[in-house]
């Protein structure tokens, strides 16, 4: 084998009886660590996402650059779907200004809510089932949500009655975009009794309900690393079980590694919620730097 690699026999040995560094051992035992979680959580952590996760549940202090290297020279990286994006045109009934203005900072819960239906096809067969969900932008924690083999009022309505359900007292700001079941007189009238203002996203600018619009990438790109999905039933579930994740599971970098239900739980119970600044974004400050006046 020496003679092969054109290596000495004296340098082999000497390699082989070493004695391994100490930064070595450690590269080796975070390597074990990202191979651990990287299986575990089916490959939905990118080199960010598996340092927090890593430095949280271990108590290390590792830092993002050495994650991924070392994922690199392993292989591993998270797996990222594209998305697709379609918009259906319709003649509202009523429809309101954007008043939350792309403004996703909230500085306790309940005020600020923000809502949508994203659909998904069932494996092996032609057809789509839809998922209502309300989402607060204070710690993104799923008020609620609803899946139905119909994206119609009724969805969208029971969503709504599943939020107030569990939260009889809230008054936030609602924002969505402009799809029927929002823009109808009935659905207005729901918000009115409950004495919360509406806010509407402008047409085709999904950028106007970010948040949301997230939420459904996250599952999406996620969900089906997760689960084995093969039919509807199995499709719900795997919706209903990954929601549950999200909310009590899946800690998250803004948060100080906090799961959403953690956030929630801490600010309900303190008389002066925790503040939670949304990181800014360069390249977008970049971008409005050269082309905004």
């Amino acid at each position: 084998m020496c003679k092969q690699l054109e290596i000495s026999r004296a340098a082999y040995y000497k390699w082989l009886h070493r004695e391994i560094p100490e930064h070595e051992l450690e590269n080796i035992k975070l390597a074990e660590l990202i191979k651990e979680y990287d299986v575990r959580f089916n490959h939905i952590l990118g080199y960010r996402r598996m340092t927090s996760w890593i430095n949280h549940f271990n108590h290390t202090h590792y830092s993002k650059k050495r994650v991924h290297r070392i994922m690199i020279k392993l292989g591993i990286h998270s797996i990222i779907r594209k998305k697709k994006k379609k918009y259906k045109s319709s003649t509202p009934e009523a429809i309101t200004e954007n008043k939350l203005s792309r403004d996703f900072y909230a500085t306790k819960p309940n005020e600020k809510w923000a809502t949508d239906v994203t659909e998904f096809k069932v494996p092996g067969e032609k057809k789509k089932i839809y998922l209502s969900a309300i989402i607060d932008l204070y710690d993104r924690y799923p008020v609620s949500h609803v899946i139905s083999c119909r994206n119609d009022n009724r969805l969208v309505f029971k969503t709504f009655d599943k939020a107030i359900e569990s939260n009889s007292s809230a008054k936030p700001i609602f924002h969505s975009d402009r799809g029927f079941q929002y823009t109808s007189k009935v659905f207005q009238k729901k918000l009115k009794d409950y004495e919360m203002e509406q806010s509407m996203s402008g047409v085709g600018h999904c950028i106007d309900n970010g948040p949301t619009e997230g939420f459904w990438g996250i599952i999406k790109c996620e969900m089906y690393q997760m689960y084995k999905i093969t039919d509807e039933a199995s499709l719900r579930y795997a919706i209903n079980d990954y929601i549950r994740f999200y909310a009590t599971e899946r800690p998250q970098g803004r948060y100080h590694c906090k799961t959403p239900q953690e956030v929630r739980t801490e600010a309900l119970l303190s008389e002066q919620p925790q503040e939670y600044p949304i990181p800014e974004n360069k390249r977008i400050s970049k971008y409005k730097e050269k082309w905004c006046a």
